[in-house]
């Protein structure tokens, strides 16, 4: 990490800034920063969405469908600490919003969410006119 106070070589620390904010603008959007974290997995029957929002209240999560997007949107509530001097505060907070692609139509009224332990499982089942149809090829 750089310090600005020292000025024995300006050059060296404006380049460590350069590179610093170059760090910082590359991480940005990155996969690796997406929250909350997901994994989809599905058969031709449904699909299963996984996502973890630890410390969440089932309340302050929203799920929509809307045609082939799936949203889930929440928010993470600071925790006050009037009390105590904070050393480090690492974990995030703020509202957050996630929209995902769906490979097929669902049935919206048969969707089911459930919050367990601070993982959000979402059952989408496969609408039926998505689903291949066997054709049967008729003789003359």
């Amino acid at each position: 990490m750089w310090n600005l106070l020292n000025f024995d070589n300006p050059f060296g620390e404006l380049r460590n800034l350069h590179s610093e904010v170059n760090k910082l603008f590359n991480s940005y959007g990155s996969s690796t920063q997406a929250y909350p974290a997901v994994n989809i997995y599905g058969d031709e029957e449904e699909l299963t969405v996984l996502a973890e929002i630890p410390g969440i209240k089932k309340e302050d999560i929203d799920l929509t469908v809307q045609g082939d997007k799936l949203t889930i949107e929440g928010e993470r509530k600071k925790e006050e600490n009037k009390e105590n001097v904070v050393h480090r505060e690492e974990r995030g907070y703020g509202k957050f919003i996630r929209t995902f692609s769906l490979p097929y139509d669902v049935e919206n009224e048969k969707i089911t969410a459930k919050y367990k332990k601070g993982i959000l499982e979402v059952t989408l089942p496969r609408a039926e006119t998505s689903k291949p149809q066997k054709i049967k090829v008729l003789t003359e």
